[in-house]
Parts: C-alpha cells; structure tokens; sequence
C-alpha cells in the first residue's frame, strides 16, 4: 500500500512521482486472442516464425520458368523459340518436368519447378501458349524468390511488448500465427468529483459548471489503448465516492478521478482515501500541483485496482494526465516505451514559469521552411489551469524546466506534441 501524505509532504519532482507510480504497475495478465481481434494490443511474448516465407522458391513475375542454358543467347536480333509443355498458375502443385528446348509458363506466386532455374517475364516473349519467343536473355536466377529469403522458420518476427498494427498482424498471418498473446485493453474508471458538476446540456444554476473533464479522460483513455468506463459524477459526499469505487472495483483495472485533491475543506477524493494510505502532496509542476496515487483495496487486503487522483482545473486534468497516467496506461499494456520523447523547438513568443517547477505550457508547434520548430502558447492567458477551450487549439506541451523563470523569443524549448 502507497504510503499516506499530505500537502506537508516535501515536494515531489515529476521524474520522482511517475517514477513511483511506474514502479507499483504491473502489466495485465495475457491472454491469446485470434489475429483479428489483435489489433491495437500489446503483445506480450516475442512472435517466432512457424515456417519459411516464402515457403517454397517461386515466381516474382508472370513470364516462363526456363533453364538459363536455352536462352543465354536471345535478343532482339537473335530470338529463341522454346516449346511450353506446362502451365503453372499461383497455388499450383504440380512439378513439371523440363528438358532441352522446353519451358513452364508461370504466374506470379507460384513455385517454380525443379528443372529452371531463371524466370523469363512475359514483357520478354511473344506470350506463346504452345511454343514461345524469347528476345532477352535473363540473369542467372532472374526474378525468382527464394525460400525463407523474408523469414526462416525461427526467426524471430514481432518482439513483446510491440503495439500491434495493420503491418504485424499480416506478419504473424504469413508466419503461421492464427492468435496471438497480448495483454488486453484495461478498462479505466473515470470519476470526477464536484457538486457544482452537471452534465452538458442540463441547465446550468448559479455556481454550476459542465463537466468536461470526464469527456477529457476518457477520450484520453481511449487514445491510450485503454477502454474507459464513465462512472459519471459524484458530489462532494464522501459516501458516495466511496460506494462508487466499491462498486466499480471488481470490473476495473484502473480509477482516474479529478477533483478533490487540495486542500479544500470540500476535497473528497483525499477525504476518502487519504486515511486508507493514498498518497497526496505537491509535486513540483504548474498546473497540476496536487497530486494523488495510491490503490483502492483488493480481496482480502490486497492492493486492488490502482488510483491516479487528478486535480480538479481541466488543463491541470490533461497535463497530469500526460504526465503521469498516459505512462501508467501503457505500461499495464505491458509496453516498454512508455515515456513520449520531446522535440527541439524555438519559441516565437515570450512568457513566464514559476521558478521551481517545471512548467507544461500548452503550445502551438509549427514546422517552419527551414526545418525549424516554431513554439508560441496556444492562449493569451498563458498556462491557466481553467482555459479549457484554449486547450483545444495546442498541439503540444513546452516543456520549461525548474529554474527557468522567462522563456523569451528565440530561446530553444523542448516540446511534446500531442494528438
């Protein structure tokens, strides 16, 4: 069980929470599912070829399966007419035999017999059935793929911890996997906290708000592999957010919650889970200062599903998020990468950070002629934890380390760019 804290808590570096929260993730447990409902997973052990591929020696062209010896003298001006005595289209089985002067006519894909040993294309020939020209002479083993020259049978073809794509799904189908074991989908309650909170389109009474941040997480989840479950809301009651959790946790792998993580004589998030050991306490970061993680507890006492307790402002919600739950997700899917790599970027535009905290300001990145990253804050207001309609126009977070007070125009900025 993660230990308690509370706002006295000394404060957290980023790297030191989600290096906390990643080393409690454990990747969920596999399972094989078939190669159609492949798509998206983890997988999670290394994907060995069961045969060669290609299996056999086949034709890279429609055309004549030849011996070289009858035709290493065709030209244009010197022509050589051979007689076809088979006829081999893709998938056939049959082996023809071949004898001086005598050629296969063969279409792409199908195994070339025994006695050639080049393949002539049809582009070459007067397209014979019966007897056929040849104008150019072919190479040796010209336009003949050889067996396991993309795969041999062992080899390894798509390592664990690969996120599974239209490409690798025809890999493991061309290598002789019918399923394949990946780690699901987890399914990831989402929770916010507020009484002010009403859904969009209820009406809106003084001091009522919209609740965007369960729309924002669990999109979010979604991008993230994941499956979210809305859980909806909750008011600041502490026995319904704790009736919620209990309820939910059986078929959860994950809560996110947002809201009530403060210091606030409202929190209710910390209320409730404070005193069964959830962590709270600063982490050194604008926005997204109050932070919380821990564990809702399991059968018998256990640790059970864990808990990423996000504040409550929707750009604090997106950035913690990034920050600390995209990772967290990726590593139940049993990925290794999980950390998204910053670009070099150059800011266009000046602003101010808090000195010891490191800064995620939501950006507009844009590639300029010369290759360079141009960065300015997506909204006048800055880095505001309310601006949630500001947010949708960034397509990145500058990243403005602890001791940088003033970003100024020019200065290099690393950026990661979002979706």
């Amino acid at each position: 069980m993660t230990q308690g804290g509370d706002e006295g808590s000394a404060p957290r570096s980023i790297t030191e929470h989600r290096d906390h929260i990643l080393a409690t993730i454990r990747p969920l447990a596999p399972a094989t599912v078939p190669l159609h409902e492949a798509l998206g997973h983890t997988l999670a052990a290394d994907l060995h070829a069961d045969v060669n591929v290609p299996g056999f020696d086949n034709s890279a062209m429609d055309g004549y399966a030849v011996r070289l010896a009858d035709v290493t003298s065709a030209a244009p001006d010197t022509p050589v007419t051979l007689r076809v005595v088979a006829d081999l289209p893709a998938g056939a089985s049959d082996d023809p035999a071949l004898s001086t002067g005598e050629v296969t006519r063969i279409m792409t894909g199908a195994p070339v017999p025994t006695d050639a040993d080049c393949i002539v294309p049809i582009e070459d020939t007067d397209e014979g059935t019966v007897t056929v020209t040849i104008v150019r002479a072919p190479t040796p083993a010209a336009h003949i793929r050889r067996t396991g020259t993309d795969v041999q049978a062992g080899d390894l073809v798509l390592p664990a911890g690969r996120v599974l794509g239209p490409r690798d799904l025809a890999a493991a189908a061309a290598t002789g996997a019918s399923g394949l074991l990946v780690h699901p989908a987890p399914r990831i309650g989402v929770i916010s906290t507020g009484s002010e909170l009403r859904d969009p389109g209820e009406p809106l009474g003084r001091g009522q708000i919209f609740n965007s941040n369960s729309v924002l997480l669990a999109a979010l989840v979604n991008s993230s592999g994941g499956i979210p479950v809305q859980l909806g809301s909750v008011p600041d009651d502490e026995d319904a957010l704790r009736t919620m959790l209990d309820r939910a946790a059986p078929s959860i792998d994950a809560f996110v919650t947002s809201g009530g993580v403060s210091v606030g004589a409202y929190d209710v998030v910390k209320a409730v889970l404070a005193p069964m050991g959830v962590w709270f306490g600063p982490v050194r970061m604008q926005p997204g200062k109050p932070q919380g993680f821990g564990s809702w507890p399991g059968p018998g006492g256990a640790a059970g599903p864990p808990i990423f307790a996000l504040p409550g402002n929707p750009v604090s919600v997106f950035v913690s998020f990034e920050a600390f739950v995209r990772p967290a997700l990726l590593a139940l899917q049993g990925q290794h990468d999980v950390l998204q790599e910053s670009q070099s970027g150059v800011a266009t535009a000046g602003w101010r950070s808090p000195i010891g905290r490191t800064q995620y300001m939501p950006v507009v990145a844009r590639r300029q002629a010369d290759g360079t990253l141009a960065v300015r804050p997506a909204s006048s207001g800055g880095s505001g934890s309310y601006l949630v309609a500001s947010l949708a126009g960034a397509n990145g977070l500058a990243i403005v380390p602890e001791a940088v007070t003033e970003v100024r125009i020019g200065d290099a900025i690393e950026v990661i760019l979002i979706p």
